[in-house]
């Protein structure tokens, strides 16, 4: 765990302690709920935020993505596929589990919740395949950093959550359904929604200001989760690997990542804690530049499943603002 929030400010502790409340419902109720609890199914870590910190004791949440798994690599065991069926609201994202979307679609057609409507994905142009060999070199854009070889203009964009706005816009949503399925604990639901989107929306404020005034505005990470983030904010994200984090990046791209770190002269290379730090240390070594974590928050480790959303988002900030100089 990073020191840098190791202190959560008073204005986040009833929101802590309720997220807290929220992750001790599994034991408290089992896989199945008890009582009058919503059972909620999740499909992965900033989905499971949301239920638990707006569902807070009227709910049993169960998250498909353990601490330490990868969210893109995850294959369900039938357990799990059965906590789908059975559960009464199931919160994924369509198109970045398949293995989600395909146990929805035939065990929870119903009461399946996909929130890719409400967090407006967009083609921001972050997508690309890796191939052994390419036809050519990649294209320059109009910012200039230059786009792989094998640039694809047409994925969907999944990683909403590390937009502050677009999240936002989840929560409400994840809100409204809650209170369509359990009219019966709709004043809680809201109450403890705007709680959250007050909190989320402070976040957004922090980021405004925080990266305003930065003398590089070029960063560099292990894989292309933060292009909302950088649009939002005014930013230029350079990923090593495309939506895949553990993808291998051929020759052709650790080429482009090194001439831009070059030419910009980016100072960090960012990492991840859920996929092999090498290649971004390996980059940095030949470039002669630091190494840095920089959250996706696609899922918790073992070394920070303390965290949450809110807390990593700021850990984040603090990277951001030291790699880019920002005053």
């Amino acid at each position: 765990m990073r020191s840098s929030s190791r202190a959560v400010t008073a204005g986040l502790t009833a929101l802590t302690l309720l997220t807290l409340a929220g992750c001790g419902s599994n034991a408290d109720s089992g896989s199945g709920g008890s009582g009058d609890k919503l059972d909620v199914v999740t499909s992965f870590y900033p989905l499971e935020f949301i239920a638990k910190s707006v569902g807070g004791d009227a709910v049993n949440v169960t998250t498909l993505t353990a601490p330490g798994v990868e969210p893109h690599d995850l294959e369900l065991t039938p357990k799990q596929v059965g906590e789908i069926a059975d559960a009464k609201l199931v919160v994924f994202e369509k198109g970045l589990q398949p293995a989600v979307d395909e146990a929805v679609a035939q065990n929870a057609p119903d009461s399946g919740f996909d929130v890719a409507p409400a967090a407006k994905l967009e083609d921001t142009g972050a997508n690309f395949e890796e191939h052994e060999e390419h036809e050519g070199e990649g294209s320059a854009t109009p910012t200039g950093t230059v786009k792989p070889a094998a640039f694809t203009s047409e994925a969907l964009d999944p990683h909403f959550w590390l937009d502050p706005v677009r999240y936002a816009g989840v929560v409400q949503a994840v809100t409204d359904k809650l209170v369509e399925v359990d009219a019966a604990h709709a004043d809680g639901y809201k109450e403890r929604a705007k709680t959250l989107l007050g909190e989320v929306n402070k976040l957004d404020s922090e980021y405004k200001t925080g990266l305003q005034n930065c003398k590089l505005k070029t960063f560099v990470t292990s894989h292309e989760a933060f292009a909302y983030l950088a649009k939002r904010y005014g930013l230029q994200m350079v990923g090593i690997a495309g939506f895949t984090p553990d993808a291998e990046p051929t020759p052709q791209r650790i080429k482009e990542v090194q001439d831009i770190v070059r030419s910009q002269k980016v100072t960090t290379i960012f990492s991840e804690e859920l996929v092999s730090p090498k290649v971004a240390e390996s980059i940095a070594r030949d470039v002669h530049v630091k190494t840095a974590v920089l959250s996706p928050i696609e899922g918790l480790s073992e070394a920070n499943s303390q965290e949450t959303y809110l807390t990593l988002m700021r850990e984040n900030l603090q990277e951001l603002r030291k790699a880019n100089s920002c005053a």
